[in-house]
């Protein structure tokens, strides 16, 4: 995978283009048709609090009927030719099954749909966004043409500063012509990666005073600052000081070179700042921690090692999907051709979710549009595996899942009874960027503004019998053997009692909304007190409140916390983090710790 995605931010990119309205992409620097100047943000290290976003399943064992397999015989498919922009990522493995090919072959399902379809392999997110502006300009003058891209696919977590770049450009051509997201091909589950020294995932506190390798504002530096948020570590979005008391990155171009910023051991003398104030003096501070994804992680197992999986998209499920980005206008113009290749793409997943012979068909695909690899290549990493790196310790690599017809509808909110769990990721994280990098992001476009699901609705009413949509489970017997996240929080409760005050509720969903990202992982809810009263009352007290908490969230998120997921304990005056002889340290004992993990 050569530069397996340089995707969207894990894409090759330079610097942010000031002159773009709005924004970069997840760590993408962004120029269209103007020169890249790069700008930095804010200096102060800051704490970004929980990320709040929704769960996606792991692949579901639904069978669905075996098709043919697609033949390596191009076909001769008339109509307009709709060319897409994708990067090296196994989310897409349905959509290059259902192709055959870079061009339709026979036997395909894009052939069965009459859809003439072009994938073409770009990894940097600014290419992405050039070829959207140059087709929609040439499009506005000729309808016939070929120039340029109508879509392009990436990471849902960077859509917000991705659009919040492009859109600009294409408002120029006419109010019509914005990028639309219209469907999704799958999430990353797990290949996607925040990789760290061994003593950050037994005790998250060391990694504060961490040199990261990560394509800022990118998806796979989100990872990292999910997992800050959610551990209480601060964030420096200077990539040029030094905080030893938060997060640090250093900023490369793509996800490849971010895994060959550790594997080279690169140092560098920084200026220490405390609170976004340099202190006056530097260090030499080294790349101990990386944010990538396949091969990225390969690459950082198999030529040094010494990192292991600190937090993935196989804990933060919901955080990755692949989606498709159109220009508007063009999609609607030809909508029979978009719907068609919605139903193409997602029936293609389907078959290669449930037979070994279609992911072994799309793997072989993949080995040929991107020219890199093998098809035993990308099979394998598709379904992740554990390996020795060069050091001797186990790590995971790998891991992506795909979606279909239902399982778009569920992450869209198109299904009865669900929520438009795209909207919640896309806002969470455009949120991030505005608050780390407001000089940069300093806004992004509003959420229903830059969806167009009609094509979904109508690939829903026009289709008679669907695969179901995967599902997750949870087993809260087995309890957690390792901690990904722990953080304590402060929820009022009426004095003495289990009852929750009404201004909890912002914090309670702050940690749902946390948890619920976070769906690969099981919930523990521990309450604690301090030492006033009686030792046994407070016990209880603690054990009330923590099942007061897990109420609260299962009665208003009932199916993403079932009893199998949570447990809830109470530990009553036995840990304090503080001195129980003043008033303050008192109050810091009182809380509830939320720990997640597997």
């Amino acid at each position: 995978m050569s530069s397996f995605f340089s995707r969207l931010t894990l894409l090759g990119r330079l610097s942010i283009a000031l002159v773009i309205v709005g924004g970069l992409w997840a760590a993408k620097y962004f120029a269209l048709d103007k020169g890249m100047v790069f700008k930095r943000g804010t200096s102060v290290s800051q704490n970004v609090g929980t990320i709040d976003l929704p769960t996606a399943p792991a692949n579901a064992q639904q069978t669905v009927p075996a098709l043919p397999l697609p033949s390596n015989t191009p076909a001769a498919v008339t109509g307009p030719q709709l060319h897409i922009l994708i990067w090296e990522w196994n989310t897409q493995l349905g959509m290059l099954y259902a192709n055959g090919g870079a061009l339709p072959t026979k036997g395909s399902l894009m052939e069965k749909y009459g859809v003439n379809l072009k994938l073409e392999r770009q990894d940097a997110t600014d290419q992405m966004q050039a070829a959207l502006v140059k087709f929609a300009k040439e499009y506005a003058k000729n309808p016939q043409t070929t120039e340029g891209a109508q879509a392009v696919v990436i990471m849902g977590d960077g859509a917000a500063s991705f659009l919040a770049g492009v859109n600009p450009e294409l408002e120029k051509v006419g109010h019509e012509y914005r990028a639309q997201i219209i469907g999704s091909l799958g999430f990353s589950y797990g290949e996607d990666k925040f990789m760290g020294l061994p003593e950050w995932r037994a005790n998250p506190q060391k990694a504060r005073g961490a040199l990261v390798a990560a394509v800022i504002r990118d998806g796979d530096w989100n990872i990292v600052v999910k997992w800050a948020g959610d551990n209480n570590i601060p964030i420096n979005p200077d990539e040029k000081t030094y905080d030893p008391d938060a997060i640090n990155f250093l900023n490369p171009p793509d996800y490849l070179e971010a895994a060959n910023k550790y594997i080279t051991s690169v140092c560098e003398d920084r200026d220490v700042v405390a609170k976004g104030v340099r202190v006056g003096k530097k260090q030499n501070v080294c790349i101990n921690g990386v944010a990538t994804w396949t091969p990225g992680d390969v690459n950082v197992a198999e030529k040094r090692g010494g990192l292991v999986t600190i937090a993935s998209t196989k804990e933060y499920s919901s955080q990755m999907p692949a989606v498709v980005v159109a220009i508007g206008k063009w999609a609607r113009d030809n909508r029979k051709t978009t719907t068609d290749f919605l139903r193409a793409a997602l029936e293609g997943a389907d078959q290669v979710k449930c037979y070994s012979s279609a992911l072994q068909a799309a793997g072989e695909v993949s080995a040929k549009v991107y020219n890199d690899q093998n098809a035993d290549y990308w099979v394998s990493y598709y379904k992740g595996l554990t390996k020795a790196d060069k050091q001797g310790l186990n790590v995971e690599l790998g891991g992506s899942k795909l979606n279909n017809l239902a399982d778009n509808l569920a992450l869209f909110g198109l299904a009865p009874g669900s929520t438009n769990v795209f909207k919640v990721v896309y806002n969470t994280f455009g949120g991030i960027d505005v608050k780390l990098y407001p000089s940069l992001v300093p806004s992004f476009p509003v959420a229903d503004s830059i969806q167009d699901l009609s094509f979904l609705q109508e690939l829903a009413s026009s289709t008679k019998t669907m695969a179901d949509a995967d599902k997750i489970t949870y087993n809260a017997n087995t309890g957690i053997s390792q901690k990904v996240s722990e953080r304590a929080w402060k929820i009022e409760f009426a004095s003495g009692k289990a009852e929750i005050s009404p201004t909890a509720a912002t914090t309670l969903d702050s940690i749902a909304n946390s948890a619920i990202v976070s769906s690969g992982l099981l919930l523990k809810i521990e309450g604690h007190t301090d030492n006033q009263g009686k030792q046994t009352d407070n016990l209880v007290l603690s054990q009330a409140r923590a099942i007061a908490v897990k109420s609260w969230l299962q009665s208003k998120y009932s199916s993403s916390f079932p009893d199998s997921r949570v447990t809830a304990l109470g530990k009553g005056q036995e840990e304090p983090v503080a001195d129980n002889a003043t008033e303050k340290g008192r109050a810091q004992n009182r809380r509830v710790v939320i720990i997640m993990g597997k």
